[in-house]
């Protein structure tokens, strides 16, 4: 069976072979960049990377402008690793298309778990069918979504998000969890990062985001109108 290709992207050496050393163990193919130059260029090199773990703070070009460039073609899942604790800088991420969220120190156990959980995720995404419903189709096989018959750009856990309420329509789904079925860990933090999703969602959707009802106190409910 052919090995998933994992590109690792840091300035930090030692950094990289603790990843690389864990990722192998787990039987992940694993590709390596010290700077956002070099990122790119085996990203555009190689078509089969499936996921990137991408440090921010890196010479010649920084990891927002790298997720920046590769959110403009590409959907794959990008997991963003920072030394800070801002969480201006993980909603930042958040925003660009990140994924996933660790600020250093972490545990390799941990970020390799979350390698697995998005994968799983993509692929089971992939193997579902179109979803046909108010005007709203979601083609899973293309990761494609269009609104009245025009398409939108979502990031990929805008995606999931939008699959999660569709799949649990007419239930009042808490904020803890949506966290825990699309983010798939506990989640600490306050809840913005789930609002912020929300909100770009919405307007993405347009006159179809009021299909996403805010639930006072509690979290949100997706609900097609009728008419």
């Amino acid at each position: 069976m052919e090995k998933i290709k994992v590109l690792v992207v840091d300035d930090e050496s030692r950094m990289r072979k603790l990843i690389r050393d864990f990722l192998i163990r787990d039987n992940f193919e694993v590709l390596e960049a010290s700077d956002g130059e070099e990122a790119l260029d085996l990203f555009y090199r190689d078509k089969d990377i499936a996921l990137i773990i991408l440090d921010i703070m890196m010479p010649k070009i920084n990891g927002w402008d790298v997720c920046r460039e590769i959110r403009e073609t590409s959907k794959v899942p990008i997991i963003m690793l920072t030394a800070k604790g801002d969480e201006n800088d993980e909603l930042q991420g958040f925003d660009l298309g990140v994924d996933e969220y660790i600020s250093k120190p972490f545990s390799p156990k941990i970020l390799v778990a979350r390698v697995g959980a998005i994968l799983r995720r993509a692929n089971r995404v992939a193997e579902e069918d179109a979803i046909d419903i108010g005007g709203i189709i979601m083609d899973k096989v293309a990761h494609l979504v269009t609104v009245d018959g025009e398409r939108v750009e979502l990031s990929f856990k805008e995606f999931e998000l939008l699959a999660y309420f569709i799949e649990n329509r007419g239930i009042a789904l808490s904020r803890e969890k949506i966290l825990n079925h699309v983010w798939n860990y506990d989640y600490f933090g306050d809840a913005r990062t789930i609002d912020t999703h929300v909100k770009k969602l919405r307007n993405k959707l347009g006159q179809r985001g009021e299909y996403i009802k805010t639930i006072w106190g509690m979290g949100y409910k997706f609900e097609v109108n009728e008419y």
